[in-house]
Protein backbone atom coordinates (compact mmCIF):
# COMPACT_ATOMS: atom_id res chain seq x y z
CA UNK A 1 0.00 0.00 0.00
CA UNK A 2 2.70 2.27 0.64
CA UNK A 3 4.26 1.85 -2.59
CA UNK A 4 1.18 2.82 -4.29
CA UNK A 5 0.97 5.77 -2.61
CA UNK A 6 4.72 6.78 -3.24
CA UNK A 7 4.10 5.86 -6.68
CA UNK A 8 1.10 8.17 -6.40
CA UNK A 9 2.74 11.22 -5.19
CA UNK A 10 5.94 10.42 -7.71
CA UNK A 11 3.15 11.21 -10.94
CA UNK A 12 1.40 14.25 -8.77
CA UNK A 13 4.81 15.55 -9.02
CA UNK A 14 5.98 15.02 -12.26
CA UNK A 15 3.09 15.24 -14.19
CA UNK A 16 3.63 19.35 -14.04
CA UNK A 17 6.93 19.40 -14.56
CA UNK A 18 6.15 17.11 -17.47
CA UNK A 19 3.50 19.40 -19.17
CA UNK A 20 5.93 22.67 -18.99
CA UNK A 21 8.60 20.94 -20.96
CA UNK A 22 8.61 22.67 -24.97
CA UNK A 23 7.92 20.59 -28.07
CA UNK A 24 10.83 22.09 -30.06
CA UNK A 25 11.85 19.62 -32.53
CA UNK A 26 15.84 20.45 -31.98
CA UNK A 27 16.67 19.21 -35.72
CA UNK A 28 14.31 20.85 -38.10
CA UNK A 29 14.07 20.00 -41.81
CA UNK A 30 16.40 22.18 -44.01
CA UNK A 31 14.61 24.09 -46.01
CA UNK A 32 16.58 25.70 -49.25
CA UNK A 33 15.62 28.98 -50.27
CA UNK A 34 14.25 29.75 -54.01
CA UNK A 35 16.09 31.91 -56.00
CA UNK A 36 13.24 34.56 -56.13
CA UNK A 37 13.48 34.30 -52.23
CA UNK A 38 17.55 34.25 -52.24
CA UNK A 39 17.79 38.19 -54.72
CA UNK A 40 14.60 39.55 -52.15
CA UNK A 41 17.15 38.74 -49.29
CA UNK A 42 19.89 40.08 -51.18
CA UNK A 43 18.08 43.36 -52.11
CA UNK A 44 17.00 44.00 -48.60
CA UNK A 45 20.66 43.70 -47.25
CA UNK A 46 21.79 45.65 -50.13
CA UNK A 47 19.28 48.35 -49.06
CA UNK A 48 19.86 48.07 -45.62
CA UNK A 49 23.71 48.68 -45.87
CA UNK A 50 22.73 52.18 -48.32
CA UNK A 51 20.77 53.28 -45.07
CA UNK A 52 24.01 52.93 -43.09
CA UNK A 53 25.70 54.73 -45.15
CA UNK A 54 23.27 57.91 -45.11
CA UNK A 55 23.55 58.26 -41.37
CA UNK A 56 25.87 60.69 -40.99
CA UNK A 57 28.86 60.88 -38.72
CA UNK A 58 28.69 61.92 -34.81
CA UNK A 59 29.30 65.47 -34.01
CA UNK A 60 31.53 66.24 -31.37
CA UNK A 61 29.68 66.49 -28.18
CA UNK A 62 28.79 70.00 -26.89
CA UNK A 63 30.24 70.07 -23.82
CA UNK A 64 29.38 73.52 -21.73
CA UNK A 65 31.89 73.42 -19.59
CA UNK A 66 34.53 71.57 -21.97
CA UNK A 67 36.12 75.24 -22.30
CA UNK A 68 36.09 75.73 -18.94
CA UNK A 69 37.90 72.92 -17.26
CA UNK A 70 41.36 71.24 -18.54
CA UNK A 71 41.48 68.03 -19.88
CA UNK A 72 44.23 67.22 -17.66
CA UNK A 73 43.41 66.10 -13.32
CA UNK A 74 45.37 68.78 -11.45
CA UNK A 75 48.71 67.18 -9.71
CA UNK A 76 48.85 67.70 -6.59
CA UNK A 77 52.38 66.96 -4.37
CA UNK A 78 52.43 65.11 -0.83
CA UNK A 79 54.01 66.16 1.74
CA UNK A 80 57.76 65.02 1.92
CA UNK A 81 57.58 61.86 4.60
CA UNK A 82 60.60 61.73 6.93
CA UNK A 83 63.26 58.92 6.10
CA UNK A 84 63.32 56.07 9.23
CA UNK A 85 65.63 53.70 9.09
CA UNK A 86 64.81 50.28 10.45
CA UNK A 87 67.19 47.39 11.31
CA UNK A 88 70.58 48.05 13.58
CA UNK A 89 72.10 51.04 14.00
CA UNK A 90 75.13 49.85 14.49
CA UNK A 91 78.71 51.82 13.21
Amino acid sequence: MRILGAAAAIALLVAPAYAQTPNINLIPELQSKSPEEKEAEAARDKAYKESLKKIPDAKVSSDPWGNVRSGEAPKTSAPAKPKTKTGSTAN
